[in-house]
């Protein structure tokens, strides 16, 4: 019976000796002798068998997959044995009977993962390992995620993040310092051009070349999901040209309450609040707030506020304002509004000329929670947290 995971495992290494035709045998029977014959010679060159370990070279640790697969299959038992005049198929203490039917393929070439030394000594080149077969193949094939109503929110607000830049996007690359440990719940990802989401993190286990993985709930943004493992995850990220880490809500540099005196001026935020005769405006006027960041004078930029509709064409008052020091602008502004966001107000204004304008930097916010926002941008907790309209206060995420 065919086995594909061995028919993977003879690739590794196919180039390195072409078989020879040998008469009456099938494509399949020359390619297991052939294997069978690489093995042989490498008895003996070095005099034993190739042997498992870290220790040993990579070419010696395929070398002994592929033995222990050859041990276990009937099939290449029956067609080897009148040749393995080495006594290499007979079971060892090592590597029990029943070892490799109990591993899968893509556990026992993990234990060749990260072996290679010089890439042009070792590199087996236009080759894909079982391994990185097994992760692409998970990445294609996902189930539809029935319960995606729960995280489509999520996507729509990450796609936000990312177009205001509250969020950025990194290569993921080896050399970068990116561990499989920095693969945690809640992570986003871009992954086969969808956005991927880490929703669960299973039980660890231990793999057989020592290293822990994990089974994931992986939800992408198509409204499909799998349950691939964290090394497949991380693998298919490293083959993916356009595979990216989504970073964390950031307002970039803390801000201080004083300069020092290596620091720069930016800006300031500014809390105003509307003098408008609106009775809905009226009514919440104690609690309404247009929150913005500016990096000129807010009074001059509030001069001429009762003929624009940005301050809903009224005069305002200046409640508060926050002097920043090398910070981005852009970015903090993006990050406040996104807090705030599920109280932002929702009203249509006309401009002088009739034309309907939506302002979009009023909220429904007490001022002490503003406050409060503010100070958690300056100790760097403020991405932890949202605000809660019901509660009037920020929690934790």
């Amino acid at each position: 019976m065919s086995d594909p995971g061995l028919d993977e495992l003879f690739e590794e290494l196919q180039d390195l000796a072409p078989p020879e035709k040998k008469g009456g045998r099938s494509a399949r029977e020359e390619r297991i002798i052939a294997g069978f014959e690489d093995i042989q010679r490498f008895v003996e060159t070095h005099g034993h068998p190739p042997l498992h370990g870290e220790d040993r070279d990579i070419f010696e640790r395929l070398y002994a997959v592929r033995l222990d697969r050859l041990r276990v299959l009937e099939e290449c038992r029956s067609l080897l044995l009148p040749l393995d005049h080495q006594g290499l198929l007979e079971e060892t203490e090592t590597r029990p009977r029943g070892f490799a039917e109990a591993v899968s393929d893509e556990e026992l070439l993990a234990e060749l993962e990260g072996a290679a030394g010089t890439p042009e000594i070792t590199e087996l080149r236009h080759v894909r390992t079982s391994a990185d077969k097994r992760a692409a193949e998970e990445i294609a094939n996902r189930q539809k995620c029935e319960d995606f109503d729960r995280f489509k929110p999520l996507f729509a607000q990450v796609q936000k993040d990312l177009e205001t830049g509250v969020r950025t996007t990194r290569m993921f690359v080896k050399d970068a310092g990116f561990q499989k440990a920095d693969i945690v719940q809640g992570n986003f990802f871009i992954v086969g051009g969808q956005i991927a989401y880490v929703a669960e993190i299973g039980e660890p286990f231990r793999a057989p070349n020592g290293e822990f993985d994990a089974r994931l709930r992986v939800i992408f943004s198509n409204g499909t999901e799998s349950n691939l493992l964290l090394r497949s995850l991380q693998r298919a990220l490293y083959k993916d040209e356009a595979g990216r880490r989504v970073t964390e809500p950031s307002a970039g540099p803390l801000f201080a309450g004083e300069a020092g005196e290596a620091d720069l001026a930016s800006g300031a935020i500014y809390v105003l609040r509307s003098k408008s005769d609106d009775p809905y405006v009226a009514a919440h006027r104690d609690v309404l707030h247009k929150i913005g960041v500016t990096g000129g004078d807010v009074k001059q930029r509030i001069a001429n506020a009762k003929l624009d509709p940005t301050y809903l064409m009224a005069d305002v008052e200046v409640v508060a304002t926050y002097e920043l020091f090398n910070i981005n602008r852009t970015r903090l502004e993006n990050l406040i509004h996104r807090i705030f966001d599920p109280a932002r107000l929702n009203i249509e204004i006309k401009d002088r000329f009739g034309n309907p304008i939506i302002p979009r930097e009023w909220f429904l916010v007490p001022r002490f929670v503003i406050d409060e926002a503010v100070e958690r941008i300056k100790d760097g907790t403020i991405t932890s947290y949202e605000y809660d309209p019901r509660s009037a206060s920020l929690i934790q995420r």
